[in-house]
């Protein structure tokens, strides 16, 4: 990947990174019903097929996609944007306990670190970067989730995004990358061909 982290903190199962198939989903914080149940729909489906999940533990689609893998006993790596030795948000606490326990926690940032806003912007990178494909579940016009898909797209990773209203303004980003040139995430086959079957 293009300006990789010069060393990675982790906690727990190293050994995923290994894992020959990885796919990132990403979203909205604020996060819609609909959100909600497109992570419920996919994710299952990608652990069925041995995939790991890959995410941000942020609020919203990055938490509800660990969640969704720890509660599925599936694998998966949430890439923090402050030291190991802290929550961010705090009501993710015992959620990041899960996801070190059961899976990979991992920052390039030192003990004790505040997560700033840069450093979401610059862990970003790290999270497409370990993907064969980003998935964008949610997103609005302007998002870390657009930047995400950009950064995958500069790595020449898969990027798919989920349609949705046009008169919702969670799925105005998703809209844009479609017309864009993303693929449309509208099935679990649709992730599985880039990411399994291109393999």
């Amino acid at each position: 990947m293009y300006c990789p982290p010069t060393v990675l903190f982790y906690r727990g199962r190293l050994d995923l990174l290994q894992e020959p198939r990885m796919v990132a989903i990403v979203g909205a914080r604020n996060m819609t019903r609909y959100g909600m149940a497109t992570v419920k729909k996919l994710v299952p489906g990608l652990l069925e097929h041995q995939l790991v999940t890959v995410s941000g533990l942020a609020r919203g689609v990055d938490a509800m996609t660990h969640q969704a893998t720890v509660d599925g006993a599936g694998k998966t790596i949430a890439v923090i944007g402050n030291g190991l030795d802290v929550t961010y948000p705090k009501q993710n606490a015992i959620l990041q306990d899960q996801v070190q326990q059961t899976g990979l926690l991992l920052s390039e940032y030192a003990q004790g670190a505040r997560p700033l806003r840069h450093h979401f912007v610059e862990r970003n990178r790290i999270i497409a970067g370990l993907a064969q494909a980003t998935c964008i579940i949610e997103a609005k016009q302007k998002s870390g989730s657009l930047i995400t898909a950009s950064l995958a797209l500069g790595e020449n990773r898969n990027v798919l995004a989920v349609p949705g209203s046009i008169f919702s303004e969670n799925s105005r980003g998703t809209n844009e990358l479609i017309a864009a040139g993303a693929r449309p995430l509208i099935s679990l086959n649709d992730v599985l061909e880039e990411v399994v079957l291109q393999r």
